[in-house]
Formats: structure tokens, sequence, C-alpha cells
């Protein structure tokens, strides 16, 4: 399992703060940093740590978060379900570091919903993988048999690529009574073997030796490597080249051309002839130094091969052999350290960009996460942002070279649906260097605009009689968002209309806006009316706003003129007894008012204004009308000559268009009084009253003829079924005695009257015993009509005279009294 630290890190030092508050608090506080610590080598899939739960998100948390990562070299990736962090290729420390003391893997972790970053620092520790190793295979060796014992003759060191305890090296040779090996610590703090003569050599006893040299490692398990060493005795050179300084030293620039010079090396030697020659070669050194540098075999310059980096390595120590011709040779240490020029421009990372931000997002909403690297050092490494172009936007810096762009007031789509602003990022070099990046946001509808109307309110004019489903007016509103939020419907919302319930009287199309007249609209019901339409837009929450719509309905001529007086019209229709007349005198005289037509029109304007017309006179001249007034007038005076009885017909007519008119019919009598004139009234009402007479004739004569038929149908019926069931009691009074044996009684007082009045009365006796089979009783003979209205009808009769003559039944008890009387009254 990976080691796992994190730690705080900011102005205030010190203390650590859980992770929660830290979330919340990103804005205002330091940035976290969560560090971890493998291994090197590991296998790819290897878990590095818990990165989520170390940043304090939840399992549940992670799909709305979106954590991930932003690292340009993916080393490491996370797992979207558990949030682990893992290793995602194999890591060589020596390759990503070098021989660096340290190593690490910083990063930026992002999580969204909101919008952050943290910085996480992955420590690769050193593994003992690599064995120490000599740059040669054999190390050869030349030795004058005049050195005396105790000489120290260098040794080329060994390289180990690991750091830390695995590259320190300890050194071993192989067992030998003529040499020994020693150890000299140099500045740098490593250790430089040395071969120690112990005993003068002879080259006629023994003329080379072969030993091992061993170098070993510090890791746990040690590695080690070898190299052989071969002697080879000579005859005297007894003086070893020796450098001016043990360390040389030089400072350059990063920007040296190739082939400068660095520095130049001096050993001196004081042998002469060949054994004081001295040439100078690298001792040892990584391929790297070889192919930045090159040494003059003969002169000692040190020259660039190729150009220098500082932003790769700003150091480099490597050592130099000076070798004089009998063999021996000496060692010097090279230190070049490489000096910064801004050579660098800033490079900006957009690590996470909102393309979309809706437009009601608060002040401070992170839109954007850039980091800005500037490989340089010093003053040309630090480097600061700006946004040009105007947008509501501002940039806000964060800890590990990381910016944000947040938003720096409301956003407004309505105003600007899109912002551009280039980041631009200028270090502090001598000349500074800048670079940019454009930045690209669009806001995103929200629904906070209601619709509006083109107009507050409406007017709209439509003629009566219109057609049922006729276009009234377009109201129109718009509604600045957009998409759904700015689809706008149209419904009705009230109005003064009619009643409430009732239907109204317009529609309205909910897409285009068109109200459509629901029925057709009279001018003389109503004259205007008001509608609220209420425009609605397609967002949630939805927005709306109201218009009122004002319809005045336009009259036409399409009501005639009512004659209120004479009703002539409709009273010849029924009779021309129901006509109305005029008695003017005789001695009337030119401009005698005669009677006034009086109409009215239920149009308006025009359309209800009226001029009378006399259109039939039985005198044309005799008579004249008001053109406007309605007043009939003499328009002479009345002659003897002229006939009694005038007809006037006078037409009223409107100014429409067409116009529309009425008549009226007005009956004159020129006689001097109403008794006078009545004889022509009499004449004229038995005219009238012929035809109606014979109709009413006509239609007597038929209700008697149905009327009689429904009484004889109904009178047949009830014998029928008598003649079934045999006489009821109450029908045996008309049998054959109808008349009731004792004398008649009349009810006395029944003279007096006024109307004549005939009438039967019948009244049952007591009742006596008669059998079925009297029935019907023998007929008995009835009197005439003058019999029985013989002598004085007012006197009262006597009660022993008799009314009808027969026999009497055999039984008394069963007898029936038939009285009929027959009384005239006079007037």
């Amino acid at each position: 399992m990976a080691e796992r630290r994190r730690q705080r890190r900011g102005p205030g030092g010190g203390r650590a703060l859980p992770a929660a508050l830290l979330l919340c608090l990103w804005c205002r506080a330091a940035a976290e940093r969560v560090r971890y610590a493998i291994p090197e080598e590991l296998a790819a899939g290897s878990l590095v740590g818990p990165l989520a739960r170390d940043l304090g998100l939840s399992a549940d948390e992670l799909p709305a978060r979106k954590l991930r990562l932003s690292e340009e070299k993916q080393y490491f990736t996370v797992n979207e379900e558990n949030g682990n962090l893992y290793v995602n290729e194999r890591l060589d420390r020596e390759e990503m570091c070098g021989d660096s003391a340290t190593c690490s893997v910083s990063f930026e972790a992002l999580v969204h919903n909101p919008l952050n970053v943290f910085q996480v620092e992955v420590a690769i520790e050193d593994v003992n993988d690599n064995s120490p190793v000599f740059s040669k295979a054999a190390l050869d060796l030349e030795i004058g048999e005049l050195i005396p014992p105790g000489t120290c003759f260098p040794l080329e060191m060994a390289r180990d690529a690991d750091a830390g305890s695995n590259s320190l090296l300890t050194y071993q040779l192989t067992s030998n009574p003529s040499f020994s090996l020693a150890l000299k610590e140099n500045p740098g703090g490593r250790k430089q073997p040395e071969l120690v003569l112990e005993t003068a050599l002879d080259r006629e006893k023994q003329s080379s030796f072969e030993l091992v040299l061993t170098a070993t490692d510090g890791g746990d398990p040690a590695r080690s490597g070898t190299v052989q060493v071969r002697i080879n005795v000579t005859d005297a050179n007894d003086n070893p080249p020796v450098f001016s300084k043990r360390i040389y030293e030089a400072r350059v620039a990063e920007n040296l051309p190739v082939g400068s010079v660095v520095l130049q090396v001096r050993a001196t030697d004081a042998d002469a002839g060949s054994n004081g020659r001295v040439s100078y070669s690298f001792s040892s050194v990584p391929d790297i130094v070889k192919a930045l540098f090159t040494v003059d075999s003969e002169s000692g310059e040190v020259r660039t091969a190729d150009l220098l980096d500082f932003e790769d390595k700003s150091k480099y120590m490597f050592v130099l052999e000076a070798r004089d011709g009998g063999g021996l040779t000496s060692h010097c240490e090279v230190q070049i350290d490489i000096t910064d020029e801004n050579d660098n421009a800033p490079e900006i990372t957009i690590l996470s960009l909102s393309t979309s931000v809706p437009e009601d997002a608060p002040t401070g909403t992170v839109v954007a996460v850039l980091k800005v690297r500037d490989r340089d050092s010093g003053e040309n490494g630090q480097v600061s942002c700006e946004l040009s172009g105007e947008a509501p936007l501002s940039i806000v810096a964060s800890a590990g070279g990381s910016y944000k762009v947040v938003t720096a007031s409301a956003l407004d789509r309505e105003q600007a649906a899109e912002h551009r602003v280039t980041v631009v990022a200028r270090d502090r070099g001598r000349p500074a260097l800048r670079s940019s990046a454009e930045l690209v946001l669009e806001v995103s509808d929200v629904n906070d605009n209601a619709p509006v109307f083109e107009e507050a309110a409406y007017s709209a004019y439509v003629a009566e009689n219109n057609a049922a489903g006729a276009l009234v007016l377009r109201v129109q509103a718009r509604d600045a968002d957009a998409g759904a939020n700015g689809r706008v419907s149209y419904w009705l919302a009230g109005g003064s209309a009619g009643a409430a319930g009732a239907a109204p009287p317009v529609s309205v199309e909910a897409r285009s806006g068109a109200l459509y007249a629901q029925r057709s609209f009279d001018y003389e019901r109503c004259r205007e009316f008001a509608v609220a339409v209420r425009a609605q837009d397609g967002g949630a929450p939805a927005r709306s706003s109201t218009a009122t719509v004002r319809v005045f309905v336009l009259d036409r001529n399409d009501n005639a003129p009512r004659v209120l007086w004479p009703a002539a019209a409709a009273g010849e229709a029924a009779g021309a007894a129901a006509s109305p007349f005029e008695v003017v005198p005789r001695s009337a005289e030119a401009g005698y008012l005669v009677a006034k037509v009086v109409a009215v029109d239920a149009d308006a304007g025009r359309n209800a204004w009226l001029s009378y017309e006399l259109v039939q006179a039985s005198e044309p001249a005799l008579f004249r009308v008001g053109l406007h007034s309605g007043e009939v007038r003499t328009a002479r005076a009345v002659s003897e000559r002229d006939a009694a009885k005038q007809r006037l017909v006078a037409v009223v007519k409107d100014h429409g268009q067409p116009a529309l008119s009425a008549t009226a019919t007005l009956h004159v009598v020129l006689a001097e009084s109403l008794q006078e004139a009545l004889p022509e009234l009499s004449e004229r009402a038995a005219g009238a009253e012929a035809p109606a007479a014979e109709l009413h004739f006509y239609l007597v004569l038929a209700l008697a003829l149905l009327s009689a038929l429904f009484l004889l149908s109904v009178a047949l019926a009830v014998l029928a079924r008598l003649r079934r069931a045999g006489p009821p009691a109450v029908l045996r009074c008309l049998g054959a005695q109808r008349f009731s044996v004792a004398g008649a009684a009349f009810p006395a007082d029944f003279c007096e009257g006024t109307l004549p009045y005939s009438y039967n009365l019948c009244v049952a006796a007591p009742a006596r015993a008669l059998p079925e089979a009297a029935w019907p009783p023998p007929p008995v003979p009835v009197l005439s009509a003058e019999e029985l209205l013989s002598g004085d009808s007012c006197q009262k009769p006597n009660p022993s005279s008799s009314a009808v003559v027969g026999e009497v039944p055999a039984d008394p008890d069963a007898a029936q009294v038939c009285k009929a009387n027959s009384f005239l009254l006079r007037l």
C-alpha cells in the first residue's frame, strides 16, 4: 500500500484544516495538496491511494462531481466508480528525474458541480534496480618498475543510476601482495578508488598483473559491478600528470552557441619526452555529458557539442582524465552551471472549460480552470495573467500556478449570448514573453423574460352581421428568451364580453395570436366589448403578460324603419277595419295638420336618419308630408269637389346603403264633424265585414259537422256496450213507463226570465219489485207537445190533473216518474 501524506501550504501555514471545511472555503483559503509516495517500477494498475476519499468525496457524489486528472502525461488514472488513484504505466525514476535527489509528479485533480481543483503530488521513491556500471570493460595501467611503493594510481569510478543510499558505492580489489586498494573522498562526497603500490616492481620478474575491481552499492539487496584492471610494468616513468586544480567550475548561459568554449583544464607532467606529453579525455561520464560537451585531447578545452537547456538540466558534473605518454593518469572534476535565459514563453493549459453557463449564475461562478507554466526560472518564470476583451469575467490566481476564470457580474443572454475573452499570460523576463488563449463562453437561456405585447391595448372594428369564424384582429407578443422559453402561446384570460359562464364572443389561436369571431355580432344588441388576451411562454415556471383587446361593432343598415303610428301596414294584413282614420273638416285651409307619421329605426348614424315621402294618394295635390318631420298637412284648401274618403300611403326611408323603407297607410274622411263622417265609416265597415262573415260561416259549419260525427260515434259505442251488458238501473226511466201516474209537478217561478230555455227533468219514483222479464217495459203512448203545452204556461198546474194518460203498471214500486217540461221565456 502506497504511503499517503496530506499537508496544507499557504500564508497562514501550520494548522491543518478538515477536508470538508476546505472544500467549502476553497475560493477563500489556501489550496490543499494531497501527497502520495510510491516506489518506482510499480506495475500498471497498482493502487496509489484513495484520492476521492482524501478529497472528502463520497462514493455517491462521484458520478455528479466527475473527478478527473489534468496531468499532461498520463502517468496515473482515477477510477470513476470508487475514486481510487492507480498507476497507468511503469514508472522509472531514473528516466523521469535523472540523478536528482528527489523525484515527484505533480498534477491537478478536477471536480465539477461546483468546479474545483486540487493539487496532487506523487513522490517516486527509488528502488535499487540499477547495478554499478564501469564505462570500460577493462582498465589498463602502465606502472614503471622504478615507482616507489606507496604510490597511488587513481582508478575509474563506477556509476550507479539509482539515488540515495542505493547509489553509494564501495570498492573491493582482488587480493595481491603487490597492490592494495585505497578510497579517497572527493568534494562531491563520492569515493574515488585508488590503486596503491605495496612493493617494488621488477619487470624482469613479472611484467604484468590482472586484478578485478568490484563496486557494490548500498541497496538492499546490494548490487555490484566489476571491471578488470590490467597492469603493465614498464620502464621508468616516475611522474604522473598533475592538474592545476582539483575542481574546475564554469557558469554559462543556456543560449550559448554550439562549439563555444566553456572552460579549459590544464595538467603538467615533470617527465620529459613522451612521458611528459599529456592528453585529456572523459573519465566514466554519462552519455548525456558526451552528447553535450567535447574535450580537446591536446588543449584541454571543453566545448559545447549541442544546445544547452536550463529547463532540462541546470548543472553538469563530470570527471576528466589526464594521461601522459608513459601511461600515468590523474583526474579532475568539472562543474558547469547553466544560467537561465528567458527563452520560454508561458504555456497556457485549459484544464476545464464550461462551454455553457446559465444566465442566472451567481457572481463568482467558476467557468474555466487554467494552468499557466513557464519553464524558465526566477523572474523569467514568474507569470501574471489577465483577460483582454469586454466580458463580465475576471481571472483569479489559485495555488500551483492555476487560475480560475469566474463571473464578475450578472450575465444576461438577451444582451450577449456569447462572450469571447483572451487570456494573456506574461512573464517578468527582459524582454518579457507572452502567450494567449481564447475562451468562448456561451450563456444559456433562463426564463427571466415575460412575453411583451407590441401594444398594451388593442382596438378592433368589426361590422355587424359578420360571418362566424371571421378574423377580428391579430395580436403579437415577443419574448426575448430563446427556445421553449421564448415560444409564446396565446389564451383568453377574461373580459367584459358577457355574463360569467357564457361563451366568449371571440376565440384566439394559440400559436398565431389571431382572434376569430365565434358568432355573428349585432350592433343593436352589443356595440362594444373587451377581452383580455394572455401571452404565456413555454418556460418552467412559465411567464405571462396580458393585453386588453377592445372590439367595436360597426353598424350596418340591417333594420328597416318601423312605423309606430299609424300602424296601417299591420292592420291591412288582418283587415281594413283596423286601419286608423282622420277627420279633416272641409273648411280646412292649406297647411292644416292632418296627422303625423311616427317611425323609428334600430340602426345608428346615417342608417337611422329617416325621411318621409307621400307615394300614393286619392288626391295627390291635396296633401303633402314633411320630409324630416313626417307631418301630413293639406297642400291646399279642401274643396267641395274633393271625395269624402281619401287614402294616403307614405313611405319612410333611411339613409343606409342600400336604403330600407316601410309604408304607412292613413285614411282621411273629409267631413265637418264626426256625425257627418259616420255614414262613410259604416259603409266602409260593412264592406269590410262581408268577407269576414262569409269566412266565419264556413268555419262554424265545419266545426258543427265534426262535432256531430264525434257525438254519433260516441253514442253508437255506448249503445253497443249497453246491449251486451244489459240496461243499468239509472237508465230504466227510458223504458215504457216514462211518466208518473201521479199528476205532473211543475217547479214554481220558472216563468220569470229573459232568455228562452229548454230542459228535460228525469225523477225516479220509489223502487218497486219488477221482474227482470218485464224489461224493457211495454211502450206507453206519449202526448204531443201541443197537448202538454195547452193552457197558461204561467199558471200553477192542478195537482190532480194528469199530464200523461196510460195504463198504470201492475207493480207501483217499479214505477218511474219522468217529467218533460218546456218553458218558453220571452224577452
